[in-house]
C-alpha cells in the first residue's frame, strides 16, 4: 500500500510474500498461468503466459511463484517498435511490475490467467511503451501540484490527476464484416457510396438500442465489471450502428489500463454474439466518426477537486490558478498536444465537420470568461493588499450560472472546460489515452513549475502572497487569451481567425508529428524527466513508420478491391449492357437504346478512370518506397498517395457502386453494414 499510495519501493523480501499470496489468491480462482501485461508502441496489448508448473530437481511437479516473477521478466523486444533504439538481433527488453494498478484475472475460454500490469523498457533502460512515460508524468504533476496547492493550503501531500473516458465505436454483424476485406485488414471501408438514408435524421442518436447490441453490452459490462471496470454510462451515438460507453472516473493510469483492457474484452465478446466492434476513427465516409473524450481533472488527498469552483474566496483563488495554469499550457504546447492524438486513422475525423478541429483552442464557456476579462481589467500594477475586491472572488455564489453555461458545451472544441473538469475531445477512439495524458500532465506540471517561480519572484520582491498570486495569474490571461475561442470550430471563419492569432492548423500526421522533436519539446520532457531526447526521437521515428504502413496498407487494399472485386463486376455489367443494347437496335427502339447508352458511356469512363488511377498510385507508392527519411516517405503516402489518388480512386469506385447491378455487387453496402441489427 505504501508503495502504490506514495510510490516507495518494494523489497525484494517482502516482494516474494506478495507473490504468494497472490499466487494463492489466483490458484483459488482455478488460474493455471500469469503473465505481465504490457502496452508496447503497438497500439494494442502484449502478454507471454507462463505456468505456475514446474518440476523440482527430483522430478517431483510443483507449483511456483516467485519475487522475481512478479517483479521483472524479460521478453523477446526485438520485434517490437523501438524507433532506432534497438537493433533487431539485440532482442532483451524487460518488463517491470507496476503495483498502482491492480493485477487482475482474465477468463479466455477455457482458461484464466493472472495478469500484471507492467512497464516494458528496453535493456539500456529507455521506454518502449505508454505506460512508463506516464508513470513520469502523474510523478511531475503531483509534486508541481502539490507545491503550488500549498500556497492555499498546508496539508495538501499529494496530487493525482483523474481520467474519465468516454469510448465510442461502431457495431456491425460479424458475416458482414468478413466479407469486406477493407474491413477486416484496416478496420474501415476504403470504399462506399452513402446510402438514401445515413444520419440525417437524427433518429438514432440516444434512440433505443437495438436488442442484439443490448445483449452484447450487457454480456462486456459482465466482463468489465469482473475486472474493475466501473462502467456507468451506454447509449446509441449520432451515426447509425454507433455507440459509446463510460465509466466512472478514476486516476488515470488506472483509467488508461482500464480502457486498454475494455477494448480487448469489447473485441472478444462482440464475437460471442457473431458481431465486430469498430474501434477505428473513421470506418464510414460521410457518417460520424468516433472519438475517445479524455476528461481530466486533478484530485488532492484532502479530497478537492482543483478544477472545481469552491466555496470561499481562497479556494476559488486556487481554483483559478489551476484553471489559469492549463489554459496557459495548452497555449504554449499546443503543437505537442495536436502531436499526441496524431495518426493516420484520427486524421479522417479531425477538421471533417463532426469532431474537433485540427486546430487546438480551448472553450471555457460565457460565465469564465467574463471572469478572465474582469482580472484582465481590474488588477492593476497598483494593487495592493488594501484592494480586496479581487481577492474575494466568489465563483460559488453563481455557480448555477456557470454550470448552466458549461452543460450545453462547445462540441466543435478540442480542448473545453465542462464545470469541473477538462474535456479533450479530440483524442482518438483507437488510441491508447496514455499518450494525450503523458502530454497534458507534463504540459501542466511545467506550467505550474513557472508559475511557483513567477509568484515566489514577486512574493521576494515584497509583495503578499494572494497579491502575487493574482497579478501572475492575470500574466498568463493576457499571455494565452488567443487560444480561447467560443464559437464553431467547424467554420472556415474560425480557421481564418485562427491564422491571423498565429494558431496553427496542422491537419496531416507527418507535419504534425514535428513538434515532438523540437529542442522546447527535448527541453519540456527532459526538465519532468518524462523522456529523454533519445525516447523523443525514437518514438517520431515509429509514429512516422506507422502512418507509412497504415497508409500503405489501405492504398494496397484500395487497388486490390478496385482491381479484383470493383472491375470485375463493373466490366460484366457493362458487357450486359452492350447485349441489350444490341438486342434494343435490332428491335429498332432507338430512344431506349439512346438511354442505355447513356448510361454504358458513364460506367465505361468511371471504369477506365478507376483502371488508370489504380495504375498511378501503384506507381506512386513505388516511388515513395525509395525514399529513405522516414519523415521524407511519409510526407510522401501522405501527400503523393493518400492526398493524390485516394478520394480521386473512391469517388469513381462509389459512383459505379451506383450503376452496378446489385447482384453483381460483391461488397456489403453502407446500407447493409450500418442499418442491419
Amino acid at each position: 500500500m505504501a508503495s502504490i499510495k506514495a510510490g516507495q519501493k518494494i523489497d525484494r523480501s517482502m516482494a516474494a510474500q506478495i507473490a504468494n499470496g497472490m499466487k494463492a489468491w489466483a490458484e483459488s480462482k482455478g488460474v493455471t498461468h500469469y503473465t505481465h501485461w504490457f502496452q508496447p508502441l503497438t497500439g494494442t496489448t502484449a502478454e507471454k503466459h507462463d505456468s505456475f508448473f514446474t518440476l523440482k530437481s527430483d522430478g517431483s511437479p510443483v507449483e511456483t511463484f516467485d519475487g522475481d516473477a512478479l517483479i521483472q521478466q524479460e521478453p523477446d523486444a526485438s520485434s517490437f517498435p523501438s524507433g532506432g533504439l534497438r537493433a533487431t538481433f539485440e532482442a532483451r527488453g524487460y518488463t517491470a511490475w507496476d503495483p498502482s494498478s491492480p493485477p487482475f484475472i482474465m477468463d479466455e475460454g477455457w482458461g484464466r490467467t493472472l495478469c500484471i500490469p507492467t512497464i516494458f523498457i528496453s535493456y539500456t533502460g529507455e521506454s518502449l511503451d505508454y505506460k512508463a512515460p506516464l508513470l513520469k508524468a502523474l510523478e511531475a504533476i503531483n509534486q508541481a501540484a502539490v507545491d503550488v496547492c500549498n500556497y492555499f493550503d498546508r496539508n495538501v501531500e499529494t496530487v493525482t490527476p483523474t481520467l474519465g473516458w468516454e469510448q465510442e465505436y461502431f457495431v456491425v454483424d460479424e458475416g458482414l464484416f468478413n466479407a469486406r476485406p477493407d474491413l477486416v485488414l484496416s478496420g474501415r471501408t476504403v470504399f462506399g457510396h452513402s446510402p438514401a438514408k445515413g444520419q440525417q435524421l437524427e433518429d438514432h442518436y440516444f434512440g433505443s438500442i437495438p436488442e442484439r447490441v443490448y445483449a452484447f453490452m450487457r454480456d462486456f459490462e459482465t466482463e468489465a465489471y469482473k475486472l474493475g471496470i466501473p462502467l456507468r454510462t451506454r447509449h446509441n451515438e449520432v451515426a447509425p450502428a454507433q455507440f459509446e460507453c463510460a465509466p466512472i472516473f478514476e486516476e488515470v493510469n488506472l483509467a488508461v489500463d482500464h480502457n486498454t483492457l475494455l477494448m480487448d474484452i469489447m473485441t472478444r465478446v462482440a464475437a460471442r454474439h457473431k458481431l465486430r466492434v469498430l474501434l477505428h476513427e473513421k470506418p464510414f465516409a460521410g457518417i460520424n466518426g468516433s472519438g475517445k473524450h479524455n476528461n481530466w481533472s486533478l484530485a488532492t488527498d484532502t479530497g478537492v477537486n482543483l478544477l472545481a469552483p469552491g466555496k470561499t474566496p481562497k479556494t476559488n483563488l486556487m481554483f483559478l490558478a489551476f484553471f489559469v495554469n492549463t489554459i496557459k499550457a495548452v497555449h504554449d504546447y499546443n503543437d505537442l498536444l495536436r502531436a499526441s492524438i496524431a495518426s493516420a486513422s484520427n486524421d479522417f475525423r479531425l477538421g471533417a465537420n463532426e469532431a474537433p478541429p485540427a486546430i487546438i483552442s480551448v472553450f471555457i464557456g460565457q460565465y469564465l470568461t467574463k471572469v478572465l476579462e474582469d482580472i484582465k481589467e481590474r488588477v492593476t500594477k497598483k494593487m495592493d493588499e488594501t484592494d480586496e475586491s479581487m481577492l474575494k472572488i466568489d465563483i460559488h455564489r453563481s455557480i448555477p450560472e456557470l454550470l448552466m453555461d458549461n452543460t450545453d458545451r462547445n462540441r466543435t472544441s478540442p480542448f473545453a472546460f465542462t464545470g469541473n473538469k477538462f474535456e479533450f475531445r479530440a483524442v482518438g477512439s483507437s488510441a491508447n489515452c496514455a499518450n494525450a495524458m503523458t502530454v497534458v500532465n507534463t504540459i501542466v506540471a511545467q506550467t505550474l513549475k513557472t508559475f511557483k517561480k513567477d509568484v515566489d519572484a514577486l512574493i521576494e520582491k515584497g509583495e503578499k502572497k494572494e497579491i502575487a498570486i493574482i497579478h501572475v495569474i492575470r500574466e498568463y490571461i493576457v499571455a494565452s487569451e488567443k487560444i480561447l475561442f467560443e464559437g464553431d470550430g467547424y467554420s472556415e471563419a474560425w480557421e481564418k481567425e485562427a491564422e491571423r492569432r498565429g494558431l496553427p492548423n496542422v491537419k496531416t500526421t507527418p507535419y504534425a508529428l514535428d513538434a515532438m522533436v523540437t529542442e522546447k519539446a527535448k527541453h519540456l520532457f527532459e526538465q519532468n524527466n518524462v523522456y529523454n531526447h533519445l525516447e523523443l526521437e525514437a518514438r517520431h521515428e515509429i509514429e512516422l513508420e506507422k502512418y507509412i504502413k497504415k497508409v500503405q496498407i489501405e492504398s494496397r487494399l484500395m487497388v486490390d478491391l478496385a482491381t479484383n472485386h470493383i472491375l470485375p463486376a463493373a466490366i460484366r455489367y457493362q458487357n450486359t449492357l452492350i447485349e441489350n443494347i444490341r438486342g434494343l437496335r435490332e428491335l429498332g427502339l432507338s430512344e431506349t437504346c439512346a438511354q442505355r447508352t447513356q448510361t454504358l458511356n458513364k460506367i465505361s469512363e468511371h471504369i477506365n478512370q478507376a483502371s488508370q488511377l489504380a495504375g498511378e498510385m501503384v506507381e506512386a507508392r513505388k516511388v515513395c518506397n525509395n525514399i529513405e527519411n522516414t519523415r521524407e516517405k511519409a510526407i510522401g503516402y501522405c501527400e503523393k498517395v493518400k492526398e493524390a489518388y485516394f478520394d480521386r480512386l473512391r469517388y469513381h469506385v462509389d459512383k459505379l457502386e451506383q450503376y452496378i447491378d446489385d447482384r453483381e455487387w460483391t461488397l456489403p453496402k453502407y446500407r447493409e453494414l450500418v442499418f442491419l441489427r
